[in-house]
């Protein structure tokens, strides 16, 4: 079995736990109970095992990506957020996403004609379909949906193609992941917007990675008229609330009244487990240390 650099040979006698050392100053460990799958894949390396309580953990380069557990949060929040916020999505475009959460939940909405799903490593793909087909929950078999195995810059950089909804469901700023979080790819995102469209980011826990959301934050000031966030609680993604990046040109489409977004949400008739029509009234209401880091990237 491959050493991925992440795993914790301190362990007690016959325990493998996997430690996670994104942030400087903590480290996060799982305790396996059966390494499923560990290798490196096209361009990441790749390890799922059984979490116990948190259920398969899926880590790339020895960062936690998601949990069968809790990534109904992360994903619902992705999708319907903005979907019922914009009141029309009929194209979707989803960067990263390969383990087909996004999708799953984007295609909950039946008004939704088309998502395209750029993923740079065909490996996260097919490892997804074997191992957690619960999170895509048959969604790469969807006929609205086009899978396109390329760098999710290269591609907004050259489609000739316009949506109304794009969420890039990145890994954090460092490897693959990193050209994600330029003003280059965001000016490209914007290019490809249809009038009145909306572009949705991870950008991690701003209590750990306050740097992360700022400059985003920044570069969506210089292309969008409403650059902001709106947040979620992740319990795998540990220090807090969770960052989601939100660009517009419309400020009030963060500002929908309760019963525009309950007639909304009705209308989709979603199954869900963490987004509810209050939730979504409420995800924008920043706390103060939070809403200090938009204010500051806004300038």
């Amino acid at each position: 079995m491959a050493d991925n650099g992440n795993r914790d040979f301190d362990a007690a006698p016959g325990e493998t736990w996997f430690t996670e050392r994104l942030h400087g100053d903590l480290r996060s460990s799982y305790r396996s109970r059966k390494v499923l799958y560990d290798a490196k894949i096209d361009h990441q390396h790749l390890v799922i095992f059984d979490g116990g309580a948190f259920g398969k953990v899926m880590m790339l380069d020895g960062v936690t990506q998601l949990t069968t557990s809790d990534e109904f949060v992360y994903h619902e929040m992705l999708a319907h957020v903005p979907i019922i916020a914009h009141g029309n999505v009929r194209d979707v475009l989803v960067i990263g996403g390969g383990d087909g959460g996004v999708a799953a939940e984007v295609f909950q909405h039946r008004d939704v004609e088309r998502l395209t799903l750029v993923e740079i490593d065909s490996g996260v793909v097919a490892f997804s379909k074997e191992y957690i087909p619960e999170v895509s929950r048959g969604a790469f078999d969807d006929p609205r949906l086009e899978l396109v195995i390329q760098d999710g810059k290269d591609y907004v950089a050259t489609t000739d193609r316009r949506y109304d909804l794009i969420v890039v469901d990145s890994t954090d700023p460092i490897g693959p992941g990193e050209v994600l979080f330029t003003r280059e790819f965001y000016a490209d995102c914007k290019r490809i917007l249809k009038p009145g469209g909306i572009v949705v980011t991870q950008n991690g826990v701003p209590f750990f990675q306050a740097a992360e959301l700022e400059q985003t934050i920044r570069f969506f000031s210089g292309l969008f008229a409403d650059p902001s966030c709106f947040l979620a609680a992740v319990p795998t993604y540990v220090g807090g609330f969770m960052a989601l990046g939100w660009g517009s040109d419309n400020a009030e489409l963060r500002r929908l009244p309760l019963e525009l977004i309950e007639e909304r949400a009705a209308k989709a008739n979603l199954t869900t487990r963490y987004y509810t029509p209050e939730v979504h009234r409420a995800c924008f209401a920043l706390p103060r240390f939070i809403a200090d880091i938009v204010a500051k990237g806004r300038g």
